[in-house]
């Protein structure tokens, strides 16, 4: 199957499919002639997208079927179990999908940033947050291919690719989330090993996972919390390592996520991952990744929400119109009650008693919901340039994250509101996308923060 879909974009080598090297005429400017797929040409009406190659489009082609035959029949099973099944992992490691932009010598697919995107993006456009993909591939699998032992990475990176081994990584802690320097989970030296105490929780894949990248206290004396902390790479099974209950959420619901603890877990000299007291600026550099992440998560969900408010208010019929045709709707107060009236060539007709809150402009509202996505995709795609070039800094990544996970709410509320009482009705997928887009502006670092750091680069001396 995986021949099938994938020819023309991977070729074959031992344990899975590589993206081919790009051919040096794509500079993902645009300028090149471009193999156009049906769907890939205009994925949505947002429109065409100048970053992506041909071989881009044709990788989009085999990862937008693979989430319609693969993701969406079963989403709804997982939702009620709280996570999705290990066989689709393993379904899409066949298929080339996971640790996409991890580099081939270490035992990844071998592409670039922008066919990682490929694959997180189609996942905003089928509406499946389940399946923890990007972060296994674009959050986990990097700390161990950059800073890894060569037999860390060999130990972990083809098995990971292969969906064989889940990832999760492990910071947030009852008492520490965005405050990094505040965690309390420590490891103490016992001899060659290490010994390793704590709690951590809202762990992403962390019921499902094979391996967790552990952040704890190793050095409770140095000169600031932020050089006195380490990674470590924990594996399932480790005595002391438990994994309490899978955390029951708002929205994400089909998303494995658990409280781990850790008691008395001896770690040898081996799972620390990189240099001892180093952890903090690993995690800084890895950061602003996590966050284009999220970045292009949300504006990719929000595309997704305006492409089915769009296609609903252009076939909704109120007053004998489409809700998109409706040019305004008034509600003046009577003693008996709220009605409704349409405005027609300037005169209000045809007073119903309303069923549906206030509407106003219909066709203004897409229009600027349009606009505010157009212009927010352009930001989002220069980030993804600028990380491929290996310039992406901490106050970009945090601008288009804060920016971006605002906006997705503000496009879910008013395409639920675009969507009337139905909106409201979990069986309609715009309901579902209000509910998973409120999580973006907390995880990966609160926008609180997000303003904090940009803030602080805009006031530097540097």
């Amino acid at each position: 199957m995986a021949a099938r879909l994938l020819r023309g974009c991977l070729r074959l080598r031992p344990g899975g499919w590589a993206l081919r090297p790009l051919p040096a005429r794509c500079s993902h400017s645009g300028g090149e002639e471009r193999l156009e797929t049906p769907s890939a040409k205009k994925l949505t009406d947002i429109g065409i997208r100048r970053i992506f190659s041909s071989e881009h489009d044709i990788f989009r082609e085999s990862v937008r079927k693979f989430f319609q035959e693969e993701v969406i029949p079963h989403h709804a099973e997982w939702e009620k179990a709280g996570e999705v099944s290990r066989e689709l992992w393993e379904k899409a490691g066949k298929q080339g999908l996971l640790g996409v932009n991890v580099a081939e010598r270490h035992g990844g697919v071998g592409g670039d940033v922008y066919a990682a995107a490929v694959v997180w993006e189609e996942q905003a456009y089928s509406n499946c947050t389940g399946p923890g993909f990007s972060l296994h591939s674009n959050i986990v699998m990097p700390y161990i291919a950059n800073y890894g032992s060569e037999e860390q990475i060999k130990h972990f990176i083809p098995q990971m690719t292969a969906g064989r081994c889940i990832g999760a990584i492990a910071m947030t802690e009852p008492g520490a989330g965005s405050d990094l320097q505040g965690v309390r989970t420590n490891a103490r030296k016992d001899g060659s090993d290490w010994i390793l105490n704590g709690s951590k929780v809202f762990i992403t894949n962390g019921w499902l996972s094979d391996v967790v990248i552990v952040v704890a206290v190793t050095d409770r004396e140095a000169r600031s919390p932020a050089h006195g902390i380490s990674l470590f790479l924990v594996e399932n099974g480790m005595k002391g390592f438990i994994k309490g209950r899978k955390l029951h959420k708002m929205g994400l619901k089909a998303q494995d996520t658990a409280e781990l603890f850790f008691e008395d877990v001896r770690l040898p000299a081996s799972a620390l991952l990189g240099e001892e007291n180093k952890g903090f600026y690993y995690l800084m550099r890895e950061l602003p990744q996590e966050r284009l992440l999220i970045a292009d998560l949300g504006i990719s969900a929000s595309e997704f929400m305006f492409e089915e408010t769009r296609t609903y208010v252009k076939q909704r019929k109120a007053f004998g119109k489409t809700v998109a045709h409706l040019q305004q709707l008034f509600v003046p107060q009577y003693q008996e009650g709220l009605f409704l009236g349409v405005v027609s060539q300037g005169k209000c007709t045809d007073w119903k008693p309303i069923e549906v809150t206030d509407l106003q402009t219909v066709q203004h509202k897409l229009a600027e919901l349009k606009t505010h996505i157009c212009v927010t995709r352009a930001f989002v795609d220069s980030c993804l340039q600028l990380h491929e070039a290996g310039r992406l800094d901490s106050a970009t990544a945090s601008m288009a994250k804060y920016w971006t996970s605002e906006l997705q709410n503000s496009v879910a509320y008013d395409c639920v509101q675009l969507h009337g009482g139905w909106g409201y009705m979990w069986e309609f997928p715009i309901a579902k996308a209000y509910v998973d887009a409120r999580v973006q502006p907390i995880y990966g670092g609160t926008n609180e923060i997000m303003k904090e750091l940009i803030a602080r680069e805009i006031v530097s001396d540097k």
